[in-house]
């Protein structure tokens, strides 16, 4: 994978500008352009249209800010996913590891998004907007944005471990279909199940009606999952606008060396200058 592209665009625009020191000091300073400098205290006039966004009004009207569905999510969520019999036996010794002590809490201390499934399952809401040959995605948890290209390009071949992969997109009828590769080793199917290196995920965006909207996932991991996982997450439309979420400003997680991380929820101090105030005699 592409792990190291930043360090790669570093090294090449050093070696650039190595190469092109000597012809500077050979030849003298650069010549002055003689273009004239923009007033920048007056608009543009004569600005062109964005007549490219014409294209999307085509598409079906899956845009909007959408609420998780408690009522129609358990009822709707798929089987418990199959694991190939290795993951498995990882499985059951990460719960008897962690059975007495609870699992580490290492992202969640840190902050760090949850990734593919994770993000799409958090009880927060979604906005989805249109622009030309794209679909935006906004999750309110963790301030995530997740791009959904349209415009025939095709999956990269060796991606970079994104939390949230890379994406493209395509319409069949009025179903929204997203295929998406390359996760951060950071991220997992679920506590406990890491994923492999192969995973894949395909979501279908559809309405069911014209309120409610389904997120139908399907998972594909052959070094993880015996078969793909299928599950359905139910949206339903609202206009309360997203909310800022930033983690760090009331992360009441403290980390440990021992068990990585446990929730402190700090209950027991008296703090006077806690923003929630001192504990609540019951």
């Amino acid at each position: 994978m592409k792990g190291h592209t930043k360090v790669s665009r570093v090294l090449a625009g050093i070696a650039l500008l190595a190469m092109a020191y000597p012809a500077l000091s050979q030849e003298g300073p650069a010549p002055q352009t003689t273009q004239p400098r923009p007033d920048l205290t007056k608009p543009l006039t004569n600005i062109p249209r964005a007549t490219q966004y014409q294209a999307v009004t085509s598409w079906p009207d899956l845009t909007g800010i959408w609420y998780p569905d408690w009522r129609a999510l358990f009822s709707e969520r798929a089987s418990p996913m199959k694991l190939t019999p290795p993951a498995q036996a990882k499985l059951d010794e990460w719960n008897a590891k962690y059975k007495d002590t609870g699992p580490p809490l290492y992202a969640q201390a840190h902050c760090l998004p949850p990734g593919l499934p994770g993000l799409m399952q958090q009880p927060y809401p979604i906005e989805i907007s249109y622009q030309p040959d794209k679909v935006t995605l906004y999750t309110e948890a963790y301030q995530q944005t997740r791009w959904f290209y349209t415009d025939g390009r095709a999956l990269p071949e060796d991606p970079d471990p994104f939390f949230n992969g890379s994406s493209v997109a395509h319409w069949e009828g009025d179903v929204l279909v997203v295929n998406t590769v390359g996760f951060s080793p950071q991220t997992v199917l679920a506590s406990g199940v890491p994923h492999g290196e192969n995973m894949r995920v395909q979501e279908r965006f559809y309405l069911a009606t014209p309120d409610l909207l389904v997120d139908e996932m399907t998972i594909t991991d052959p070094d993880v999952l015996a078969e793909p996982w299928v599950t359905r997450l139910v949206f339903k439309r609202d206009t309360v606008p997203l909310r800022e979420h930033v983690c760090a400003e009331n992360n009441r997680l403290t980390s440990d060396d021992e068990h990585g991380a446990n929730i402190d929820l700090g209950l027991d101090d008296d703090d006077p200058d806690d923003p929630f105030g001192p504990p609540v005699d019951n």
